[in-house]
């Protein structure tokens, strides 16, 4: 069944209607993830003590405030709010990917990245009347720059057709993501997603499809 719902809780009550339906998996994964242990607590990963979003379809079971990835090495400005299995997929994403390809592009690593959007209760894109966005459930992370060790920053808004360095690392870490994640948009998908990378684990089908544009 599909419901209508409003966002509820103060914090989001500005927020357009979105739909929103009853998906059994999205519980199930996360708790399995948890169980799992598959996150630890440390100095970079808090687990938080609501489940976000109160009264309404939005929120995570037990979310995770995130300041930095691989163990403090790759610092999050902001920092983001996800759900368990996010966090081991965005780590495996900037050890396999991200940092081969800048050591690849720039001879560096990358030290921070720019947090566009994690947890945040609206409808895709901020469309009245879309479905729930992954942001809604802490299962989206939003990407708008990368900065190398020596203080450069490369953003997906300029870089995507930008330097030939930037444009190879910004298609390389877009086209690893697709093996990683379930969903993953940025530049030429639409004009939503020109200025950052957006990564989820969106289920899309049963067979477990990705989406990657």
């Amino acid at each position: 069944p599909v419901l209508t719902a409003a966002v509820l809780v103060a914090s989001c009550s500005s927020t357009p209607y979105f739909t929103a339906e009853e998906e059994p998996w999205r519980d199930q994964a996360e708790i399995a993830c948890l169980n799992a242990g598959r996150v630890r607590e440390s100095a970079f990963v808090e687990m938080q003590r609501s489940a976000l979003g109160g009264p309404s379809p939005c929120g995570a079971v037990r979310p995770f405030k995130v300041t930095a990835a691989l163990g403090g090495s790759i610092n999050f400005k902001p920092s983001a709010t996800l759900q368990c299995g996010m966090i081991p997929a965005i780590d495996r994403w900037m050890a396999e990917v991200v940092q081969p390809a800048a050591q690849r592009h720039f001879g560096m690593p990358v030290v921070e990245t720019g947090i566009m959007s994690s947890y945040s209760c609206r409808p895709r894109n901020s469309e009245w009347g879309a479905k729930l966005s992954e942001h809604g459930h802490a299962n989206a992370i939003d990407i708008g720059d990368f900065r190398l060790a020596d203080g450069r920053k490369v953003t997906v808004l300029n870089g995507w057709n930008g330097a030939s360095d930037e444009r190879g690392f910004l298609r390389e870490v877009r086209s690893g993501a697709c093996g990683i994640f379930k969903t993953v948009l940025g530049p030429g998908s639409d004009s939503h997603h020109a200025n950052h990378l957006h990564l989820d684990l969106a289920h899309h089908n049963r067979r477990g499809s990705a989406y990657c544009k």
